[in-house]
C-alpha cells in the first residue's frame, strides 16, 4: 500500500505557543516525530504547517513540509489540504499527531495496517484501560467498540456504565479502551469528511471523530499495547524528561 503520513503543526496553540519548535532533551519535538514517523511503513512523511519558522526548521533537518493555510480548525482538514498540495496519488493517509515526540513506529504500522481490508474507511488506534485515574479522565477520550472492531462511540465519560459496581474496578469488570488521537482515512473518505458540517455529538463532547460516526462512516480500531506521551503544555515537558537521545 501506498501511504502518506501527514503531520500537523500549528505554531499557534493556545496552550504551549510554540510547541512544534519546543527542544526535548536536543531535538525539536516536530524532529522526534518525523522521524519517528519516517520509521514507519509509509511511502512519504509531510509536515503540514501554517507557520514559516516550523516549515524552515523542518527542512533544516532534512524533512519535507507544506504550507497551508490558518483557518483550518482540526489536524484533519489541515491533513486534506497538505494531500492536496502535495498533489501525489496516494490512496490512504495518516494524521499523526504532531504533540507526540516518542510515538512508535509499530503503532502508525498497526493504523496502516487496517487499511488492508479493503472495506476500511477510517481507522484510528486504542489501548485498554489499566487504572481508575485513566477510566474518569475527562481529558482521556474513550471508545467502545463492536465484535469486529469497529468503533461504536467516543466519549469524554466512562461508557458503558458499570451498574451495581464501585467506581474503583470498573476496569476489572469490564474492557475499556481510551482513544489515542492518530487517524487514518481513505483518501477519498478524507475529502468527504472534510465536507461535513459540525455535528451535535462532536460539539457536545468536542470530539471531531463522532461527526464522522453520526453521518454513517465506519472507523476501524487498532489495539496498541504502547503509552503515548502527549505534550499538551510546558508543564507536560516534565513528563518526557529522561526520554529520547
Amino acid at each position: 500500500m501506498e501511504v502518506l503520513g501527514i503531520i500537523p503543526a500549528r505554531y499557534a496553540s493556545t496552550r504551549f505557543p510554540g510547541k512544534p519548535l519546543t527542544d526535548i532533551n536536543g531535538k525539536s519535538m516536530i524532529q522526534r516525530v518525523y522521524e519517528q514517523a519516517k520509521s514507519a511503513n509509509l511511502a512519504e512523511v509531510l509536515v503540514a504547517t501554517d507557520d514559516q519558522r516550523i516549515f524552515e526548521h523542518v527542512q533544516s533537518f532534512g524533512g519535507k513540509a507544506v504550507m497551508t493555510a490558518e483557518h483550518h480548525q482540526s489536524g484533519t482538514d489541515r491533513c486534506f489540504e497538505a494531500y492536496q498540495r502535495y498533489n501525489q496519488p496516494f490512496e490512504y493517509v495518516i494524521n499523526i499527531q504532531g504533540d507526540e515526540p516518542f510515538i512508535k513506529p509499530e503503532q502508525i504500522n498497526l493504523v496502516a495496517n487496517c487499511f488492508r481490508n479493503p472495506q476500511t474507511q477510517l481507522a484510528t488506534l486504542i489501548k485498554e484501560i489499566e487504572s481508575p485515574e485513566e477510566l474518569f479522565n475527562i481529558n482521556s477520550p474513550k471508545v467502545v467498540i463492536s465484535n469486529t472492531g469497529d468503533a461504536l462511540y467516543f466519549s469524554r465519560q466512562p461508557i458503558p456504565y458499570c451498574r451495581n459496581v464501585p467506581n474503583d474496578i470498573w476496569h476489572r469488570q469490564h474492557t475499556y479502551y481510551k482513544h489515542i488521537g492518530i487517524y487514518g482515512y481513505r483518501a477519498d473518505i478524507l475529502e468527504q469528511i472534510t465536507q461535513l458540517p459540525p455535528s451535535a455529538l462532536e460539539l457536545a463532547e468536542s470530539l471531531e471523530q463522532l461527526r464522522w460516526l453520526e453521518n454513517g462512516y465506519k472507523i476501524a480500531t487498532a489495539i496498541t499495547e504502547f503509552e503515548t506521551i502527549g505534550i499538551d503544555t510546558p508543564e507536560d515537558l516534565e513528563k518526557v524528561k529522561g526520554f529520547g537521545s
